[in-house]
């Protein structure tokens, strides 16, 4: 068996957001490992190249699957496949070290299918990504060409052949560019990419989710709202990261401490809020308790809708 699927898990509610599905793809080297969505945008939790068992792609003489001890993180599928519903990727073209010479190896991909937004960009072309009253968090972006059927109209066969061409530092880029704003517009041009592929037609895929923020002060409650779709919490803070936000009116030493966290803040939230189309959080002590006694402290939460 050249892969091997296996459902995880089923519409769960984790601290990234709400999942709609988790997967796990086998893929004996030398084969295309395939990760798709069926409902929403791949996720890459962790990826091992190696070998940890001597059951799994056996076809092999047994000095080739004794070592059951050989196994190296990587993050080049990840980099390749977040942000998109559909991934395949040629396995002897990832260009990794080699963890255990001799070896016959396998990639272990375990991925979860999340709830964003992807766009496809053709060469020279751009568009905007709009979040409306949130701000964009970018998943994933890749400058160059992964298939020979994206943006191919009236392009020659010639210019479509190379399928294994990626400009590095294309996520760095357009998060810098867009995260945190609530449109962005974006150029799939070489100008601002590099060429990783002369003579290749390419084109810019972008994947992001649309956030929301609210911030809080003590003793007042936070509303979340999603409209007819439902909340995801992303990050939750109760105390003080900075001493201008909720100082008004208040001594200098209740805002001074800027470095006051509640650890499982986020965990409440979700519990309260996740899965539901709106929801009051308090930013009291009785539900976060107090992380930092004497200091006034609000309650911030990122979070989207699904």
């Amino acid at each position: 068996m050249l892969s091997l699927r296996l459902t995880l898990l089923t519409l769960l509610i984790a601290a990234s957001g709400w999942l709609v599905s988790g997967e796990n793809m086998i893929t004996c080297y030398g084969n295309v490992q395939h990760l798709a969505c069926d409902t929403g945008l791949i996720k890459v939790r962790s990826t091992t190249y190696g070998r940890t068992n001597r059951d799994t792609c056996n076809a092999r003489p047994a000095s080739e699957i004794a070592n059951t001890n050989c196994a190296l993180k990587i993050s080049t599928i990840a980099d390749r496949c977040n942000g998109l519903r559909e991934c395949e990727v040629k396995t002897d073209l990832l260009g990794n070290p080699d963890p255990c010479f001799g070896t016959y190896k396998y990639y272990n991909t375990t991925y979860d299918c999340i709830s964003g937004q992807n766009i496809v960009i053709c060469e020279q072309g751009y568009s905007t990504l709009n979040c409306g009253d949130g701000y964009i968090q970018i998943i994933n972006a890749n400058y160059g060409r992964a298939n020979a059927v994206t943006c191919v109209n009236g392009l020659p066969s010639s210019v479509l052949q190379n399928t294994n061409c990626y400009a590095p530092s294309t996520f760095s880029k357009v998060a810098s560019m867009c995260n945190g704003k609530t449109t962005c517009t974006v150029d799939a041009s070489y100008t601002i990419f590099t060429d990783p592929c002369v003579g290749t037609a390419k084109y810019l895929s972008v994947s992001y989710i649309c956030h929301r923020s609210i911030v809080t002060c003590e003793g007042n409650t936070a509303i979340l709202t999603c409209g007819d779709r439902r909340i995801n919490a992303v990050s939750a803070n109760y105390g003080r990261t900075d001493s201008t936000t909720c100082s008004s009116g208040r001594p200098a030493n209740q805002i001074s401490n800027t470095n006051c966290y509640t650890p499982d803040a986020l965990n409440k939230v979700a519990a309260r809020c996740n899965g539901q189309s709106s929801c009051s959080v308090p930013a009291t002590n009785d539900l976060f308790s107090d992380p930092c006694y004497g200091t006034y402290k609000y309650l911030t939460v990122v979070y989207y809708c699904s």
